[in-house]
């Protein structure tokens, strides 16, 4: 049953903005721009623009499918009982329309605009994401693994929309992203831990949670990292230089994880958070830089 809140339509549209997760869904929407450009020789900006606007419709799909999913277990946690299911600024039937919406229409403009391969992979990241991660969350580290490969389709997506063709170079940027998303994943879960117990949610890599095991399994993916930066430059989609700053940004992502294995803190654990923030779009951006 929905129950929804009687609200006004201000309210009504910012609850609708806030399903979307609009800051989760953007640093997607880069993610996917940068492997469109990074693939294409001459940048159509008009294009990129439209497949901008499709990515963000597939991402914020895929939110609201979570949150459907996950409506009863927001209610038990402190971040996310003000989302706009839980609260009742939104029922599910509208969450349900919206999120329909979206997605048709994002899947719909990359086939019709760009090319059946990268909607196909478009689909496949929205139902990983929606119908298979999610439950996941409650089972156990699993769900990370899973979660990490709707993860890191979008500079694949990105890349396959702008050539219409699989290959070396879309693959390691799916990697690159892969293996980024267990230390970004984790050093989340290790902040969000007390508050993701009220939820059942079990995505730390260690049965004891918070403890080194956990902090000894974040840098061993975090190490793959240092080979895989340099890959891009040897398949000659980049130059050197972005190679030495992915290296030297890969070092100090490196460190916080030895960091957080020595302490074992919260506000260490939220150092690597933070660090994982920035680590990728500094490493795109230096891709991107150096290609131009």
């Amino acid at each position: 049953m929905d129950n929804s809140i009687n609200i006004s339509f201000s309210e009504k549209l910012r609850a609708y903005f806030d399903l979307t997760k609009f800051r989760l869904s953007i640093t997607v929407v880069f993610s996917s721009c940068f492997g469109f450009t990074l693939a294409s020789n001459d940048v159509n900006y008009f294009h990129l623009f439209l497949f901008g606007i499709a990515a963000f419709s597939i991402t914020a799909a895929a939110n609201i499918i979570n949150q459907i999913k996950e409506i009863e277990l927001d209610k038990l946690m402190s971040r996310t009982e003000n989302r706009p299911l839980p609260s009742g600024r939104l029922s599910v039937s509208e969450a349900i329309y919206f999120g329909t919406s979206l997605g048709l229409f994002g899947i719909g403009l990359i086939a019709i605009l760009f090319n059946i391969p990268a909607a196909a992979l478009s689909l496949l990241s929205l139902i990983l994401y929606g119908f298979v991660y999610t439950p996941l969350k409650r089972v156990g580290p699993i769900a990370v693994a899973v979660g990490a490969l709707p993860g890191a389709f979008p500079p694949m997506i990105g890349w396959v929309a702008a050539t219409g063709h699989f290959g070396l170079e879309p693959g390691i940027l799916f990697a690159i992203q892969f293996f980024w998303q267990f230390p970004h994943f984790w050093a989340i879960a290790w902040v969000l831990d007390d508050d993701y117990k009220k939820a059942g949610f079990k995505l730390l890599p260690s049965k004891g949670g918070k403890d080194l095991n956990s902090a000894i399994q974040i840098t061993i993916y975090t190490l793959f990292l240092l080979p895989l930066c340099w890959v891009p430059y040897y398949l000659q989609m980049t130059k050197i230089d972005s190679a030495v700053v992915a290296m030297l940004c890969g070092i100090l992502f490196l460190a916080q994880t030895l960091y957080l294995m020595k302490e074992r803190t919260k506000k260490a654990a939220m150092g690597l958070m933070f660090g994982s923030f920035l680590y990728l779009p500094i490493v795109q951006i230096a891709y991107l830089i150096n290609k131009m």
